[in-house]
Parts: C-alpha cells; sequence; structure tokens
C-alpha cells in the first residue's frame, strides 16, 4: 500500500479496490531516442509506469499477470490522480486500462 506520513493523523494509505492497481507513472521523455532534445511546450503522454500496489482482486485472480513492482502500459483516459505525494506521480488505473507488462523472460509454457 502506498502511505504518506501526515502529522496530524499518522499515516495515510491508498489501496486500490476492486479491478484496479496503484502506479507510478515513468517521467516523461525530454529527448527522442536519437537525442534530439524536446522543448519543454511538447507534450508528449507518459503511459509506463510501476505498479505500487494492486488490489484484493487483482491479487487473488489467476488470469491476471499483474504483480506488484511490475512496469507496465497503460491507457492513460480512466487514470485517476491521488494526491499524495508533492510530485502527484500515483494514479489508480482499472485493469482494463493496462494493455501490456514488461517482461524480462517470455512466460513458462
Amino acid at each position: 500500500m502506498a502511505k504518506k506520513k501526515n502529522s496530524n493523523t499518522g499515516f495515510e494509505y491508498v489501496e486500490p479496490i476492486g479491478d484496479r492497481v496503484l502506479v507510478r507513472k515513468d517521467e516523461p521523455k525530454r529527448e527522442t531516442r536519437g537525442g534530439i532534445a524536446l522543448p519543454d511546450a511538447a507534450e508528449i503522454p507518459t503511459i509506463t509506469g510501476r505498479i505500487v500496489t494492486i488490489s484484493a482482486v487483482v491479487e487473488n485472480d489467476d488470469e491476471l499477470p499483474l504483480r506488484q513492482y511490475d512496469k507496465i502500459l497503460f491507457h492513460p483516459k480512466n487514470a485517476i490522480p491521488v494526491d499524495l505525494e508533492h510530485d502527484n506521480q500515483l494514479f489508480v488505473i482499472p485493469v482494463e486500462d493496462v494493455v501490456a507488462v514488461f517482461r524480462r523472460d517470455p512466460p513458462a509454457e
């Protein structure tokens, strides 16, 4: 679970409910693969990130290959921002918006 120390109330936890995961999105790219620097005004949507935590529903579903710390590619349309950090990089993502999981090895057959 993502947590933040709050001086007044102790800790706050973010636990996704239902078919959702909590994702820390990757920083937007400031340079192309060829090394061309992009101006700050250029908006290139960042749609990759790391799963911070998963809901109990996702954790107990053997059909969903999502685990904590997986790097994923997701569709940002339904991403819900979580205002828990100053840089606001946390988002709750429905699992149907996760379109790919990055793996080092192919799945065993």
